[in-house]
């Protein structure tokens, strides 16, 4: 690999399970050479070997100009732009480790999805924290599945950042004729959606999983559409954000198809598989089983009342029944629809 090759690269990702490979594959596809980064020096040298990443997509070939990367400082090392794309709990830890490698000039994305768990605190708040301010950052949210961003199939998502030209160059970079990047302002919005979804897609899998039926699938993504957007303006978000594909889209893809890791998680506890039985199941990270517990921490923090989340953490975590949980929903106080 020659100097004048690595010159090019200008943006790394770092993560490479699904979402970072597709992500990585996307901006190359689109014309932004890219580095992947992976931690597992194995998996990085089978991914160069085979020019695709056999463990997690493996019919998807790499561009030549995506570029694989087993350390995190040579990755990063002379880029304009930095994308993490790994689980909420190793969030902050990877910016702590970045932070002395990155040069003030480098501008801070991530596609990392949820509360992180000790703190209640959103990523855009953990990024402040480690990096401090001025550094343009930004988050990629939306309805996407890895499987499908990295075959090229029709896609649409939301780049949130308080930098708005920030947001529209990593819009035109990632876009393309199979791809389609919005940009927005309401950071804290997009993130509560990415948040939230996650938790009510569990919710959605044990519904289906138990037989309960479309009117109660829908009436779930109803309703959990109002707790997100409840959360989210209690924490300073815009309520129009949730009717857009980081709010609403989001919520009804993870709840609705198979692909959701958090969907089949409850569809595997509908059919009596216990917690860790249906974790190992899935095979990876199920954001919303320790989504749950943390979003349950932030809105007694917030006030606000969330009972479809609610009853879920109960199941979880307090071996509630579920037909329990479904009965105190359906016996709570009437209210007006949109109060």
């Amino acid at each position: 690999m020659t100097a004048s090759t690595l010159a090019r690269a200008d943006i790394a990702v770092l993560g490479a399970g699904s979402w970072g490979t597709a992500l990585a594959i996307q901006l190359a596809r689109a014309g932004r050479p890219a580095r992947l980064w992976g931690r597992d020096r194995s998996h990085v040298e089978a991914m160069r070997r085979e020019r695709s990443n056999v463990r997690y997509l493996p019919d998807v070939r790499f561009p030549d100009s995506l570029h694989l990367f087993d350390s995190l400082e040579a990755s990063v090392d002379g880029v304009d732009d930095v994308l993490l794309a790994v689980p909420s709990h190793a969030f902050r830890s990877l910016l702590v480790q970045l932070k002395p490698m990155l040069l003030s000039s480098i501008r801070v994305c991530w596609a990392t999805k949820g509360f992180e768990l000790d703190s209640g605190r959103l990523p855009n708040q953990v990024a402040h924290d480690v990096l401090g301010p001025g550094r343009s950052v930004a988050v990629l949210s939306g309805p996407t599945f890895a499987s499908e961003v990295g075959r090229g199939l029709p896609t649409a998502m939301t780049i949130a950042s308080p930098d708005v030209d920030y947001a529209e160059k990593l819009a035109h970079d990632l876009s393309s004729s199979t791809f389609r990047a919005y940009t927005s302002t309401d950071i804290t919005g997009v993130e509560v959606g990415g948040a939230v979804k996650n938790v009510l897609a569990i919710v959605a899998g044990l519904s289906d999983g138990l037989g309960f039926g479309a009117n109660t699938r829908i009436a779930l993504i109803t309703r959990g559409l109002t707790e997100m957007t409840r959360l989210g303006v209690a924490l300073g978000a815009r309520r129009e954000t949730f009717m857009g594909l980081a709010g609403l889209g989001d919520l009804v893809l993870t709840c609705t198809d198979n692909h959701s890791r958090n969907r089949r998680f409850g569809l595997a506890l509908a059919r009596g598989t216990n917690v860790e039985a249906a974790l190992e199941e899935i095979g990876q990270v199920v954001e919303g089983y320790q989504a749950a517990r943390a979003l349950r921490v932030v809105a007694a923090r917030e006030g606000v009342v969330m009972p479809i989340a609610e009853g879920l953490y109960s199941v979880l975590f307090e071996q509630l029944p579920v037909q329990q949980v479904v009965q105190g929903l359906m016996l709570r106080p009437i209210k007006p629809e949109f109060d």
